[in-house]
């Protein structure tokens, strides 16, 4: 059982930022408003009492996001949703605007939590913070953008949930924004300006390096706007799936490009995300076969992952560019091909052909974008399997001052839809952590496809 103890409103300090920030969204914030919120959980080992944790932990935590708010002002701000035609979504800050952040105390098994087995997806809701409800304001809904939750296990441990609206920015721009507030309590505040000089607190909030002289986010805008975003922070419960995290090692992905080397010698471009990407997208489509899914070979299976634009774009936009700058890279296969043989081969192969000739092609990254939401429209109606953060975010690293996470979960992998969370794995600079949520028969098919293709031989 989990129950609510606190409940505060935390703003930038006082007198300390503008009183008033606005800021347009561009073509590639627009189409994430009808997203759900991105739920991130952060799992800590922490021996605290309750008392302990509510007296001198929490006024910490609190303080340290105020003081971080001050450089990330905006996420404690709304997006302004326009009821007119005449109107397009902004961002915007009112002094007095703030981010929910409430505290609980759960009884629930912590060491059943943060581990790596099949678990109840359920149960990991109670760490999940609510998005704060939407409000009206003349001519306008006003949408909150970030909401935090902080629960404790007494004497065991502690859960940092952060749950976004995906417009507001992608994972590389929430994750500056987790390490600064992080970095932040760890010291107390004291080093504040020490982060301000090495860049840690300078997020890029100006639009204008996201050039659209096509005029894309009009044409996304006209798309969508009729489609108020009704999400709410959780997914209807019961789930009636299980959550498990799969861990590709060093030696493991070397063990799979080494395959992928042998069959298609040709790739020129062979990373780890190729590897693991392909491995879990073919394991996958076949775990639905081996439960009994309807299986067409013609059905068109799609793999579906955000590539970072940021350094792909002539010219480039700033590292610190804090928004939406990714598109979503689609790659295409016969689901015959795709659970055939040479299916996991077949999937590198493909995925690494996209990243080398277009991702990485800066004549042809962003052709089409004019399109692309009518296509990812197209795509939600037949199969795909979604990946959902990068082999490159390294999670575990975030230290609050009890040390590295003990386990990192994403809740948002828990929809209807094939999504798949990825990270860094814990202690690894190379290693690879996949997590899933789906139904108990298609889980235990899926591990024992995943354990099979890494046995020795």
């Amino acid at each position: 059982m989990t129950t609510q103890i606190e409940s505060h409103q935390v703003s930038p300090p006082h007198g300390e930022v503008p009183p008033e920030i606005s800021y347009p969204m561009s073509y590639f914030d627009i189409p994430m408003l009808n997203s759900h919120p991105v739920r991130r959980l952060l799992f800590y080992d922490f021996a605290a009492s309750k008392s302990s944790f509510l007296e001198t932990h929490i006024p910490k935590l609190i303080q340290s996001l105020a003081l971080v708010l001050k450089h990330y002002t905006p996420l404690a701000g709304n997006i302004l949703y326009p009821l007119l035609d005449t109107e397009k979504p902004i961002f915007r800050y009112l002094s007095g605007d703030c981010v929910s952040l409430t505290v609980s105390e759960s009884t629930n098994d912590y060491h059943n939590l943060v581990g790596y087995g099949a678990r109840d997806a359920d149960q990991f809701y109670n760490c999940v913070p609510q998005m704060p409800p939407i409000k009206d304001e003349p001519g306008f809904k006003i949408i909150p953008v970030l909401a935090v939750q902080i629960t404790l296990f007494p004497g065991t441990g502690v859960c940092i949930g952060i749950a976004n609206n995906h417009s507001v920015g992608d994972g590389s721009a929430i994750m500056s924004f987790i390490k600064a507030w992080a970095s932040t309590s760890r010291f107390e505040g004291s080093n504040e300006e020490l982060l301000v000089q090495a860049g840690k607190f300078s997020p890029c909030f100006d639009r204008k390096f996201i050039r659209d002289p096509l005029g894309i986010d009009a044409i996304s805008w006209n798309q969508i706007r009729k489609r108020f975003p009704t999400h709410c922070s959780t997914f209807p419960l019961p789930t009636k799936k299980v959550r498990a995290t799969y861990v590709l090692n060093e030696s493991e992905i070397k063990k799979l490009k080494d395959l992928i080397k042998s069959k298609v010698p040709r790739l020129e471009y062979l990373s780890s995300f190729v590897a693991a990407g392909a491995y879990a997208w073919s394991n996958l489509v076949k775990s639905g076969d081996m439960t009994g899914e309807e299986a067409d070979e013609s059905k068109v299976e799609c793999f579906i992952f955000a590539v970072d634009l940021r350094a792909r774009v002539d010219p480039p936009v700033p590292d610190n560019y804090f928004g939406n700058c990714v598109v979503g890279a689609k790659v295409k296969m016969g689901h015959g091909v795709l659970v055939g043989d040479e299916g996991f081969f077949r999937a590198a192969e493909a995925i690494a052909d996209y990243i080398q000739n277009t991702a990485n092609n800066k004549e042809q990254v962003l052709k089409g974008a004019e399109n692309w939401l009518s296509n990812y429209q197209s795509i939600a109606r037949g199969g795909y399997v979604a990946v959902i953060g990068s082999s490159k975010f390294d999670l575990y690293d975030v230290d609050f001052g009890w040390g590295k996470a003990r386990k990192v979960e994403v809740a948002t992998i828990d929809g209807e839809s094939l999504v798949m969370s990825m990270c860094k794995v814990r202690d690894s600079e190379r290693g690879i952590e996949i997590g899933l949520s789906l139904p108990t028969p298609r889980m235990e098919a899926f591990a024992a496809l995943f354990a099979h293709g890494l046995a020795p031989i």
